[in-house]
């Protein structure tokens, strides 16, 4: 019965991930560039992350994360906050996915 919930489980997780659209993803990041870099490799300041090749799924649940703002599984940003609060669930799912295609430089450093 364990078995079961567990491939019940990870078949659901599984779907969104693979409806999502990339293209869609990359025309609803064109304001987070500003922050981000045009690349989302280079941000404007050292302490905003990388997210050109970030797992999709960190990058959803950042995203959900900053759209419940405080409170249990929020994240407080004023920023991001704004930036997401009228994301669907699916804009989420296709900007973590089109981010997650993009190539990484984590690691090397702002430069």
């Amino acid at each position: 019965m364990k078995l079961l919930l567990v491939a019940l489980t990870a078949a659901a997780l599984s779907v969104p991930a693979a409806a999502a659209d990339i293209a869609r993803g990359a025309t609803l990041t064109k304001t987070c560039v500003a922050c981000h870099g045009a690349d989302f490799n280079k941000p404007i300041d050292p302490s905003y992350p990388k997210l050109a090749g970030q797992h999709p799924d960190y990058l959803a649940h950042a995203l959900t994360a900053y759209k419940r703002g405080n409170g249990v599984n929020g994240r407080n940003n004023p920023i991001m906050g704004a930036q997401v609060a009228n994301l669907s669930d699916k804009d989420i799912v296709d900007i973590a996915a089109y981010l997650a295609s993009l190539p990484a430089t984590i690691g090397t450093g702002h430069r």
